[in-house]
Order: structure tokens, then C-alpha cells, then sequence
């Protein structure tokens, strides 16, 4: 998937080149913790510094008579290096090298998406401000309720996503942890204060205990914080959709000069970004589950989880950015179409009212079955004859009796419905 809201970066991330490069990274780390506790001489590890490098081409061809990745890229590093190349990979097994450049490489992943999360973040809060006090009907089951304001409805996806961020990071920090204890993690040719001095210059943190791998219930949880991300991108944009309905058009998303909705349609403009998200996020979560079934390996190890995460690592974070670019291109090309919602918000005759009518009438003192029976009964005439709920309860003599004029002129204020809207953006946005 490349298109403008792929960030390179994040391709580039994850291409065969760069994780080669990343895995002489780590070698290099460990080399330079043997050399500062004397196990490498200071001349072999200049050399190791000046010469390190790798050809990916050399080590494809490698690969294809060794049938070992990093064995193959291992001697095509000693080719480049020499003599010194000896001390390369010393005391060290394939997953040291392999999760710890993992660790790396979602490190650097989750830092892009943390970057997305937060430029998504900046256009839903500049949205919940810009649309505060704006009247539009809410909806439960799909049905008019009781109004609130678009303001609110992205103050609501504000704070979710404020959520998904702090799921994120915290997952991009369990994941982050490098481990360089041998074998099966005995440490019996390394040692804890070779990893410790390792991962310092790789920015990871050391895992406490490992076997031969990293435990996968730190990657499932970094895979379940996408999916769980993805999770909130198609919820938003199930919210978008419906109110592109040609029936409801309250948001249109942008549609460019020369744009096409239909081939056999001219007249159509459809939901297609909230539509494609909505899809992807589906990827996401079935990754995370992917991930998941990679918890549970033979013994210190085996190899099952290893062809999953080749797809599952650059699949899920690659779409993830790509997901969050461009829902915060989505929404910042909407359209608000704020006649529509005034249209919609009295579409339903003022129905919205009957909650306020039916407190009053309690507090008035009228038995609450009583009351709910009353004012029900005028609601679905009104909703039956296409009356307004206003005109019909100041007509029902019982009612405006007990509730007097001046009393249902103020309850038949739609402004009361965000009497309290300040007080939750000072929960959300601070004061």
C-alpha cells in the first residue's frame, strides 16, 4: 500500500537492507561491551568499527547454500572485516542478535506511530474546540436520543485515542528489551553485564530472564495495542459513515477536483477513506491475534513464531502509521454541514424533550409510571401525526397545570442539554 500517506520512513524501517544493518548494530553493541571488559583488543576493535559492513546481494547468496540467515550475513560480515571478525558474535546464539534487533526495530516503529497518534490527536482536539456548542442529535441504536454537540463527539474520540497512545507506549516500552544470555539463557559464555552494557548503546532495556528468545507475551502485547488501536480507528470512522448517509449528511469527507465516487454513477461521493480504514483495522486485529499464537513455543525455543512475525512486524506497523496519516487527513478535510444537523435535530419533532418533561412531572410529585405513561403517549402521537412535541405537551392540560408556562418554556431549551459541556472539556483538556 503506497500512496501519500505512506511515510517512507516506515518502509524503510523494515526493508531486508535495514534489518541486515540493524543486526550489525547489535553485533557491533556486543562487541563493544567485550572490548570495554577486555575481551576484544582495542586495535581489533577499531578495525571491527572501521570495516563492518554488509552486502545483501553477498548475503542472499550466502544464504542460498547455508540455508541460515545469520550465518550468512555473519560471513559476509567476516569477509569485509578480516582477521578481526573473530571476535564477532562471540559467546553469542542467533535469537541474541535477532530479537534484540526486533527490540530495536519496534522501538523505532512505535516511536513513527507514537508520532501519528499524536498529529491525529492535535486535529481531534482542534475539532472538539472548533465544534463546541454545536447542537446536533445524538443517537443510541441508531435512533434519536437526546442532543449533544460535535464538539463533544470528538472530545469523546479525543480522550479514546489519549488511551490508545498510553497503550501504545507502554507496550512499545515492554517490547523494547534486548537480551544477549547464549544459548538458553544461562549467560555461560556471555554474562548479564555484557547485555547490560549492550543494550545501553542500543537504548534497549535488558530482559530480566530470557531463554534462548525474548518472551512473546511482551510482542503479543504490542501487537494487541494495534489491534486495539485499529479497534478505535473503525469505530471513528463507523461514526463518519453514518453521518455521510445521504439520509443524515451532517460530515461529507473532501472530495478532490477531478474525483470519481462511481463508474456507473456520476452523481455519487462515497465514504471510501472511512471505508478502507474501517477494512484495515480488520488486518490489525487478526495480526494481534496472530501474535498471541506465538506465546506458546517448545520449551527455550523453537522456531514456529518466527515466519508469523516476518509478516506480522512490518505488516502491522507499516498500516498502523499509514492508518493513523491518513484518518488525520480524513478529518481534517471533512466538511461539517451544520444546517443538516440542525435539520436532523428537529426531525424527530422535539422528541428529545420527553426525559426533561417526565423529570419535572416527578419532581412535581406524580408517581413515576403515571408520569412515564403521560408523556410517552404524547411522544408517539406526536411521532404518528408529525406534531411537535412542544406544542402537544403545552396542549395536554394535566401536564401544563402541574408544570406551569414559565416552566415548560425552560424546559424546552435545547441549550440545557449542554448545561454541563464545560465541565467535561475541563476533565479532558484540562482548564
Amino acid at each position: 500500500m503506497i500512496d501519500r500517506y505512506t511515510r517512507p520512513e516506515m518502509g524503510r524501517l523494515w526493508s531486508l537492507e535495514n534489518r541486515f544493518r540493524v543486526w550489525l548494530e547489535v553485533e557491533l553493541a556486543v562487541c563493544e561491551g567485550w572490548c570495554a571488559m577486555g575481551r576484544i583488543p582495542a586495535q581489533d576493535m577499531q578495525t571491527i568499527r572501521d570495516k563492518a559492513d554488509i552486502n545483501v546481494e553477498r548475503i542472499l547468496e550466502i544464504e542460498e547454500r547455508t540455508r541460515h540467515d545469520v550465518i550468512a550475513f555473519l560471513t559476509n560480515v567476516e569477509e569485509i572485516v578480516g582477521p578481526s571478525a573473530r571476535y564477532i558474535h562471540l559467546g553469542c546464539t542467533s535469537s541474541d542478535i535477532v530479537d534484540t534487533a526486533n527490540g530495536v526495530l519496534l522501538k523505532r516503529a512505535g516511536a513513527m506511530i507514537l508520532d501519528g497518534l499524536d498529529k491525529l490527536l492535535g486535529v481531534l482536539k482542534d475539532m472538539a474546540q472548533a465544534h463546541k456548542g454545536r447542537l446536533c442529535m445524538g443517537r443510541t441504536h441508531g435512533i434519536h436520543a437526546e442532543p449533544t454537540s460535535f464538539g463533544l463527539k470528538m472530545t469523546v474520540f479525543y480522550a479514546e485515542f489519549l488511551r490508545h497512545r498510553e497503550r501504545v507506549k507502554r507496550a512499545v516500552d515492554s517490547v523494547a528489551v534486548g537480551k544477549m544470555s547464549g544459548a538458553v539463557g544461562t549467560y555461560a559464555y556471555l554474562s548479564p553485564e555484557l547485555e547490560e552494557r549492550a543494550c545501553a548503546i542500543l537504548g534497549l532495556t535488558p530482559d530480566p530472564v530470557s531463554t534462548q528468545i525474548v518472551q512473546r507475551d511482551r510482542h503479543a502485547e504490542f501487537f494487541t495495542a494495534l489491534g486495539l488501536l485499529g479497534g478505535g480507528i473503525e469505530r471513528l470512522c463507523v461514526e463518519l459513515r453514518h453521518l455521510q448517509r445521504t439520509e443524515v449528511l451532517e460530515v461529507e469527507e473532501g472530495f478532490g477536483k477531478g474525483q470519481k465516487g462511481s463508474s456507473a454513477m456520476p452523481h455519487k461521493k462515497n465514504p471510501i477513506s472511512a471505508e478502507n480504514l474501517a477494512g484495515l483495522s480488520r488486518l490489525l486485529r487478526t495480526n494481534a491475534l496472530a501474535s498471541m499464537e506465538n506465546m506458546a513455543l517448545w520449551h527455550e525455543r523453537d522456531i514456529s513464531h518466527s515466519s508469523v512475525e516476518r509478516v506480522i512486524m512490518p505488516d502491522s506497523t507499516i498500516l498502523a502509521d499509514y492508518m493513523l496519516h491518513r484518518l488525520a487527513n480524513l478529518l481534517s478535510g471533512l466538511r461539517i454541514i451544520e444546517e443538516n444537523m440542525e435539520r436532523n435535530l428537529w426531525g424527530s419533532y422535539g422528541l428529545f424533550f420527553s426525559q426533561a418533561v417526565l423529570l419535572s412531572l416527578i419532581d412535581k410529585g406524580m408517581d413515576r409510571q403515571q408520569a412515564y405513561e403521560q408523556v410517552q403517549a404524547i411522544a408517539m402521537r406526536c411521532w404518528t401525526e408529525k406534531k411537535l412535541f412542544a406544542d402537544e405537551v403545552r396542549r395536554d392540560t394535566a401536564i401544563a397545570n402541574a408544570l406551569g408556562h414559565e416552566m415548560l418554556d425552560e424546559l424546552f431549551n435545547p441549550a440545557n442539554f449542554l448545561k454541563e459541556e464545560d465541565a467535561i472539556y475541563k476533565r479532558v483538556f484540562g482548564a
